[in-house]
Order: C-alpha cells, then sequence, then structure tokens
C-alpha cells in the first residue's frame, strides 16, 4: 500500500501503485464535491439572470457576458492548467483552482455593478479552468479498470444531480432573498462548499501538494510557455465570435485567425519535440483512434445536446408563460435519471464498452423524436407541455449512459504523464461544440420564430439537435468498428 504522503499527483512512475492507497476514495469525494459546485454555480446563474438584471440594472449586453466571460476564461485555460498539473503536482493546482473560484464567488455576491460581477465572472472561469483538468487526471492517476469506471460513474451522478438542483434551488434562493439579495446568494451558496473543498483536501491530499520547477535545466520551458499561449489564443479566437454574439461581421474573422494560431501551435509542439523538450501536449495521443473516435464524439454530442436546455427553457418561459421556477422543474426527471444512469454504466463500462455510448446515443434521438410529438401534440391542444418532462427523460438516461462510459474509453490509453492536459483537450472540445451548438441552433430557433410559431422553431430546433448527435453516433460506430 502506497502511504499517503507520496505525490500521487506527480507523473506516473513516481509512485509504486496510486490504485492501492485507500486515501482515493476520499480524494474522489473532494473532488467531486467540487465539480457539484462548479456546475450548481453555472446552472443557478442561468436562473438569476432576470434577477440580475432588476437588481443590479443590468443591460443586455452585461447579462450576456454574465455567461459569456466565465466560458471564454474557463476554455482558454483548460489545457496549460492540465499540463502544470501533469509537471507540478495536480492536487496543490486544483486546491488553488478552488481557492480562486471561492474568493470569485464572494466578489460577484458582493458585487455593486454589473462591470464588477462581470470582472469577478472571468475569475470564477480562471479557478473552474484551473481545477477541472487536475480533477481528471487524478481520477486517472488514482483509478484503474471497473474502478476507473466507477468513479468516472460517480462523477457523472455528481453532474446529474447538479444539473438537477442547480435550477430548483436557483429559483429557492430568488424567492428566499428577494430581487436584491436572492440572486447574490445565488453566488454566496458556493463559499462553504468551496471552503469545506480546500479543508478536506488540505487534510487528504498526499504532500507535496505543489512541485517547485528546478532552477536548472528545463525548469520554465517544462511549462512551455509559448505552446500554452499560442493554444490559449486561439481558443480564444474561436470561441469568441461563438460567445459574443452581438460584435458584428468582424469579429467573425477571429475565426481564421484561430485556426491559423492552432497550426502554428502544432507547429511549434513538434519543434519542442526535436529539441528534446516535453510538450505542452504529446501530438502522439491524436494517432490513438480511441482517444480521437472519443473527442470527436464528446464534442458533437455536446454542440448538440446542451441546446436542449437551452430551448425548452425559452419555450416553456417565453412560449407558454411559466415562471423560471416551473421551467427548472421541467429537467429534474431527466436530471435524476442522468445521474443514475452515469452510476450504472460507470460500473459496467468494462464489460459493454463503446456500445453503451452508442445506445444513450440512440436514446438521445429517442428522446428528441418525442419531444417533437410533444411540442407539435401540444400546439394542437392535445397534450399538456408537461409531457416534456416525459420525453427530455430519454434525453436524461442518454447523459448518463453518454458522458461518463466515453471519458472512461477516450482516456484509457493516455499516458499518464499527459492526463491533465489530454483531459483538458477533451473539456476543449466540449467547451467549443457547446459554443457552437448554442450559437448555431438557437439563431436558426429564433430565425424560424420571426416568421412562425414557437413549436415550428422548436421543431427546426430539436431536429438540429438530431442531426449532430446522429453524426456522433456514427463516429460511435466507426469507434466501436476500429476496436474491433
Amino acid at each position: 500500500m502506497v502511504s499517503s504522503q507520496t505525490d500521487a499527483n506527480t507523473p506516473a512512475g513516481s509512485v509504486s501503485d496510486p490504485t492501492a492507497d485507500p486515501v482515493r476514495w476520499r480524494i474522489l469525494f473532494v473532488l467531486l464535491v467540487t465539480i457539484f459546485m462548479t456546475l450548481i454555480g453555472v446552472s443557478i446563474v442561468n436562473v438569476a439572470l432576470p434577477s440580475i438584471r432588476q437588481g443590479l440594472g443590468a443591460s443586455e449586453s452585461d447579462l450576456q457576458w454574465v455567461l459569456s466571460g466565465y466560458a471564454l476564461t474557463f476554455g482558454v485555460v483548460l489545457v496549460a492548467a492540465g499540463r502544470a498539473g501533469d509537471i507540478m503536482g495536480r492536487g496543490g493546482l486544483f486546491l488553488v483552482g478552488v481557492g480562486i473560484f471561492t474568493v470569485a464567488s464572494v466578489a460577484a455576491g458582493l458585487a455593486p455593478n454589473a462591470e464588477w460581477l462581470n470582472t469577478a465572472r472571468f475569475v470564477q472561469g480562471v479557478g473552474s479552468g484551473l481545477l477541472n483538468p487536475q480533477g481528471l487526471g487524478m481520477i486517472q492517476h488514482y483509478f484503474r479498470g471497473d474502478a476507473r469506471g466507477r468513479a468516472f460513474g460517480y462523477f457523472g451522478t455528481a453532474v446529474g444531480f447538479s444539473v438537477a438542483i442547480g435550477p430548483v434551488l436557483g429559483g429557492f434562493l430568488i424567492e428566499l432573498g428577494g430581487p436584491e439579495l436572492g440572486w447574490r446568494l445565488t453566488f454566496l451558496v458556493n463559499v462553504p462548499i468551496g471552503v469545506t473543498a480546500i479543508i478536506l483536501g488540505l487534510m487528504w491530499f498526499p504532500r507535496p501538494l505543489i512541485e517547485r520547477l528546478p532552477r536548472t535545466g528545463s525548469g520554465l520551458r517544462s511549462l512551455d510557455p509559448v505552446g500554452a499561449l499560442l493554444l490559449g489564443l486561439a481558443v480564444l479566437a474561436i470561441l469568441f465570435p461563438f460567445v459574443e454574439g452581438g460584435g458584428g461581421a468582424v469579429v467573425w474573422l477571429l475565426l481564421p485567425l484561430g485556426f491559423l494560431l492552432v497550426w502554428l501551435w502544432v507547429r511549434w509542439e513538434r519543434r519542442y519535440v526535436r529539441l528534446g523538450l516535453s510538450p505542452m501536449v504529446d501530438l502522439k495521443i491524436f494517432s490513438t483512434r480511441s482517444y480521437s473516435n472519443g473527442i470527436t464524439i464528446m464534442t458533437l454530442y455536446f454542440m448538440g445536446v446542451t441546446s436542449v436546455w437551452v430551448l425548452v427553457a425559452l419555450y416553456v418561459q417565453e412560449g407558454d408563460g411559466k415562471s423560471a421556477l416551473q421551467s427548472g422543474a421541467f429537467g429534474i426527471p431527466a436530471a435524476l435519471l442522468s445521474a443514475y444512469a452515469a452510476y450504472w454504466a460507470g460500473s459496467r463500462v468494462a464489460r459493454f464498452g463503446r456500445k453503451l455510448v452508442i445506445g444513450g446515443l440512440l436514446l438521445a434521438l429517442i428522446g428528441l423524436g418525442l419531444s417533437i410529438v410533444v411540442v407539435i401534440m401540444h400546439e394542437a391542444g392535445q397534450l399538456s407541455i408537461w409531457w416534456l418532462m416525459a420525453s427530455l427523460s430519454f434525453v436524461g438516461l442518454a447523459q448518463g449512459a453518454v458522458i461518463s462510459p466515453n471519458q472512461t474509453l477516450t482516456l484509457a490509453d493516455v499516458p499518464l504523464d499527459y492526463a491533465g492536459s489530454s483531459g483538458a483537450i477533451m473539456q476543449t472540445g466540449q467547451r467549443i461544440g457547446t459554443a457552437i451548438g448554442i450559437a448555431i441552433i438557437t439563431a436558426a430557433t429564433f430565425s424560424t420564430l420571426a416568421v412562425s410559431s414557437w413549436s415550428t422553431a422548436m421543431v427546426v430546433g430539436f431536429a438540429l439537435i438530431s442531426v449532430v448527435v446522429f453524426l456522433a453516433l456514427l463516429v460511435a460506430l466507426k469507434d466501436l468498428r476500429d476496436r474491433r
């Protein structure tokens, strides 16, 4: 058994067998508590936007940046933070990220104006981007085989519960605190969770929490700062046009700049290897089919399914006159089923492999098809809008059956020395997919709404999502064939 003082957050080979350390389940608990906090923070903010507008006198642009600022900084720092954790120790950087997120939550909850709030949201994104890849890297480090599948299953369960509880908790806090205090409570609720996670992490994480970089030799170059800058700017240039929305045609010129920066980053990483240095990302991992296929599946899945909940919230509130609290209730069955399905699938991914993901994607297509039927029949006065809770339950089951197993299968063959950065690339794909999907699918939905009814607009939106999910299904089938 490995001593709890072993630095299990450092690259593979530094410990004899970290998977035998019983402390790993306590560490997983800390990771899940923190992930739960960050995800609740996202879902609560969606519900709190009208109260923020009223409480701070925020403009439409201010409200947009409450969401977009977090997404941008989160996506930009992910991969660099993941690589830093691979080298310097994941546990210490995880706690630093939790600390940044918690302090920024206090700043957001006490914000006197919209500018202050948006600055705090930028900092929250940095904290979340710093801690998330460390969490994935530590799960890879501590768990193997069936145990890793169960760990990612618990991870998915935490995601499902956070999605279910977030909107309802947000609605409750806003009702409790009123228009001035309520939205502030949606940020301040993160503070006790963050403080608890930091205390438990300091108690249970192995020492040393952070390894100092050597003053001689590779030193700072081991972090590949130029590569980190190039990739960070590339992600910023690609994400910004989609999350900003109202910047006009000039903003879209950032897209080709972003792809150019990706090309320069790849060239730089290859040069780094030729110089005998450790690159930010081992580009060889992209030749591993399970990894490249898994990233593609995850990006397409998030590009499609994330928009489901955006469209449903808009439809039931603006199209059917439901309140924000009622809107949040539509996703509760789906989120709870997602939590259960993640645990169930995580425990069986070693046995069924990619077939679980394929089954999940089929469930998503069934749920989308049934939701289209509900919308059409509701428009005809033949069915209550609340039947969406039943049809969306299939999407919830899909979420649990796709995300956790896909994470396990995608990262199975990744070298542990690059566990953090490889997991961060997958998360970056999710962020880019989400931004692109929401921008395109909501634009198509509102364009349809301008000339037709809400029901027709929803059918168009759900049909587009189905196309993207079907593409993810084709990639999953390809991966199953590659494995055979």
